[in-house]
């Protein structure tokens, strides 16, 4: 009888083994396999420090990050850099642009540049003056680097939409373009998904966001529980082929913006796995 019972009790770890064994593993993120990458806006952690950001980067699966002068001071030495970039690596992250800066002057124009250029970006998410953009133009040439405008929405009297930006840009260099925030295009009373196939050879970056309205009153909140239309944005930036990054930047709860953050992330990862055809 106990031979026969150890016999069972044997057979029966082997099968649990070997079920454990064949337990399949999580899926990819569903952005694998597109054109564009899943990020997130450093302006989401304005209140945390960088391990905070890339403990909850690399929770989330989250291999990109547009970095903020709060956790890379402009003024940071090279080796200061060379510290942040190990960090980020050591996380399985990316540091792909830096901004928004805000730009006043020519010299805070050139200050800009030069950081981009030692941090080893060549995307600047930027809000210059709007009588400095010939100026911008000039140093978009001289570094080769892609300057993509914030646009703000009603919040400020320039940049408002993605008219706005384009109207101040076609005709300077093509590698002055725009950061498309969805959620300030629509608070402007547009449409960013017109806008996207309006506009995509000057997008160069995305936030984004969901809102509650298309007013100033409209203010943001969770992916998915706003207004914009994220199947339909999804799709059109397949259909125009955008490469770059679409970043998360949450703007709501920020004390306390993680669950928010996990919510709207899984909220627009499930767009794009739904919307795949």
């Amino acid at each position: 009888m106990m031979k026969t019972l150890l016999t069972l009790l044997f057979a029966f770890s082997l099968m649990v083994c070997k079920a454990q064994e064949s337990r399949p593993g999580p899926q990819l993120p569903p952005e694998t396999g597109e054109t564009f990458k899943v990020g997130i806006a450093g302006y989401t952690f304005v209140k945390f420090d960088l391990d905070k950001t890339l403990e909850t980067l690399k929770a989330l699966d989250v291999h990109y990050l547009c970095i903020k002068d709060f956790h890379l001071p402009m003024a940071s030495t090279d080796a200061e850099i060379a510290a942040f970039h190990e960090k980020l690596k050591a996380h399985d992250i990316t540091g792909y642009a830096v901004g928004p800066i805000y730009m006043k002057s020519e010299a805070e124009i050139d200050r800009a540049f030069d950081y981009a250029k030692r941090v080893g970006v060549k995307l600047i998410v930027g809000v210059p003056n709007v009588e400095l953009l010939p100026y911008v133009d000039k140093k978009v040439k001289e570094y080769d680097f892609k300057f993509a405008i914030h646009l703000h929405g009603p919040d400020i009297n320039i940049y408002q939409d993605a008219d706005d930006v384009w109207n101040h840009t076609k005709d300077l260099d093509p590698r002055i373009g725009m950061c498309l925030d969805i959620g300030h295009d629509t608070r402007n009373g547009k449409d960013p998904v017109a806008d996207m196939e309006k506009y995509h050879t000057r997008v160069f970056d995305m936030h984004i966001k969901d809102v509650t309205g298309p007013t100033k009153q409209g203010y943001s909140l969770e992916v998915g529980r706003g207004i914009i239309d994220f199947p339909s944005m999804v799709r059109m930036i397949r259909k125009v082929g955008y490469t770059g990054v679409c970043s998360l930047e949450h703007e709501r709860n920020m004390d306390n913006p993680f669950m928010g953050i996990a919510e709207s992330l899984g909220y627009f990862r499930g767009v794009i796995e739904t919307t795949k055809e």
